[in-house]
């Protein structure tokens, strides 16, 4: 099982480079970074974690451009978006920015993706609450079009083109794992549908060997193969027996939460829970 971490890229916190390359030494295997493009004042809809929403969700950096520079600063350290809000997203557009991160970091990008929960920031892009899901389905196979042919054209309710030629290709073929977020059976239902992976949260209540089954007992009812389904678990504790416990259960990846403090206490906590990274060296 892969060990990496999600860190919240904000302005005021650890270099993006300098965070990847210290990752990459202490053997973690990957960094995601979550994103939002901006937070309404209004502040109309409640933070799903209760309380006041912390100042990092309107601080962070774009997602592809932090990621470019920790692709950059790195060699073999898989870069990932954890999570991407797909329906405030162009299409097109999305698909070249992606296609151009993977190939030029040498097929390490990562696309986790999710639908969204604050309802005034996917309408500033003209997305609706009641129809996100519907909406992310059509730009992610949008996408997987303009990744994988060579004229590619789409016509759906929300994304809407004719052939057209998109260069660069991804370097992972056919595309990028695609990994979904969330825990409901909404959710696994459109992981089998169009996507190559799960991205669980371990909340409170987390039964790795049961949510697992649960996820192979879906795909087996809709003819596919669940070994072609990644599993990632986003937030997992800083503990070994944890971890093992994961691993044993056949989840295919951890990430640990980067706190959201100053470069040198990052730095720190780093040192901190690096043993975790070499966990799969010793399995």
């Amino acid at each position: 099982m892969e060990v990496g971490v999600f860190y919240f890229p904000t302005d005021y916190g650890i270099d993006m480079a300098e965070l990847a390359k210290a990752l990459e030494d202490r053997g973690f295997d990957s960094l995601y970074v979550p994103e939002h493009t901006h937070i309404p004042v209004s502040r109309k809809s409640p933070f799903p974690g209760g309380g006041e929403l912390p100042k990092r969700y309107s601080h962070t950096h774009d997602p592809f451009v932090a990621l470019s520079f920790a692709a950059a600063a790195t060699k073999r350290l898989k870069v990932g978006t954890g999570i991407l809000l797909v329906p405030q997203h162009e299409p097109i557009v999305t698909a070249k920015a992606i296609a151009s991160l993977d190939q030029l970091s040498g097929g390490r990008f990562v696309f986790g993706i999710g639908g969204g929960w604050n309802v005034e920031e996917m309408e500033n892009h003209g997305a609706r609450y009641n129809t996100r899901f519907k909406q992310m389905r059509e730009h992610v196979l949008a996408m997987k079009a303009l990744w994988t042919e060579e004229e590619a054209s789409f016509h759906g309710e929300f994304v809407n083109f004719d052939a057209v030629w998109s260069w660069p290709k991804p370097r992972q073929a056919p595309h990028p794992p695609i990994i979904l977020g969330g825990e409901s059976d909404h959710t696994l239902r459109r992981v089998v549908d169009y996507c190559d992976g799960w991205f669980p949260r371990t909340r409170a209540g987390f039964d790795a060997p049961e949510q697992l089954a649960r996820l192979h007992r879906m795909a087996e009812q809709k003819g596919r193969d669940p070994r072609t389904l990644t599993t990632i678990v986003f937030g997992a504790p800083n503990d070994a027996k944890a971890l093992e416990a994961y691993a044993s259960a056949g989840v295919d990846g951890a990430l640990l939460a980067v706190p959201d403090k100053s470069r040198d206490e990052i730095l720190a906590y780093l040192d901190k829970v690096a043993p975790l990274a070499k966990l799969k060296e010793a399995a």
